[in-house]
Formats: structure tokens, C-alpha cells, sequence
């Protein structure tokens, strides 16, 4: 059965580090783009930290960059984000993808998700 699982959320204070871990059953994570996601209560879904596919590039968008960071585990057939200086609106339930298609690392363009990991950033 293929799945994504992520682990690794919960509570923090304002300037904290956290790092999240999502591990793959029933393939290999290996060859595809990969990605972090992130969803706050009344937001749409947004993609925070993707691994493509094409040259094994990273991809930030500029309210996270120098303070996240994907990386692969191939032990673990999976993917961590490490996080740093952690901000009240980081807070949202945090879920890895995958694009076994595309490059890409579109919301709309993952095929397979994980249930999510709640992150929330408080003092």
C-alpha cells in the first residue's frame, strides 16, 4: 500500500527549531520531486520546500527561505524539513507530497500525500 506519513509537529515557542520527518511505504521517494506543504486555518495550501526531480534542485519561497531546509533520507526512504527561527505564522499542519509525474512541485500537481503534522508556533 503506497503511503506518506509525516511525524515530528508540535508545540513550540517563537524562535525555536523543529525538524520533520516523512517516510514512504510501497515505493521508493527516491526518483521523484518531493515537497513540504503547509495549510493555516483559513489559507490556502502552499508549497514551502521541494526537491525536484530534474537536478535534485531545492526550492524555497522567499517566507521560509534561510530558515527551511529539505533534504532526503534514503535510509529512511524519505524526506525531512529542518526548521529554524521559527515564526507564530509558521503554524499549520505541515504535509510532504510527492510528484511521480511532473518535476514540478505544484499543490495541484502531487499525486500521493500524507495525512499532515501539526506545527504550531507559540509562546
Amino acid at each position: 500500500q503506497v503511503q506518506l506519513r509525516e511525524s515530528g509537529g508540535g508545540l513550540v515557542q517563537p524562535g525555536d527549531s523543529l525538524r520533520l520527518s516523512c517516510s514512504a511505504s510501497g515505493f521508493s521517494l527516491e526518483p521523484y520531486t518531493v515537497g513540504w506543504f503547509r495549510q493555516a486555518p483559513q489559507k490556502r495550501r502552499e508549497a514551502v520546500a521541494c526537491i525536484s526531480s530534474r537536478d535534485g534542485s531545492s526550492w524555497y519561497p522567499d517566507s521560509v527561505k534561510g530558515r527551511f531546509t529539505i533534504s532526503r533520507n534514503a535510509s529512511l526512504n524519505g524526506i525531512h524539513l529542518s526548521m529554524i527561527n521559527l515564526k507564530p505564522e509558521d503554524t499549520a499542519v505541515y504535509y510532504c507530497a510527492t510528484d511521480r509525474i511532473t518535476p514540478e512541485c505544484r499543490v495541484d500537481g502531487m499525486d500521493y500525500w500524507g495525512k499532515g503534522t501539526l506545527v504550531t508556533v507559540s509562546s
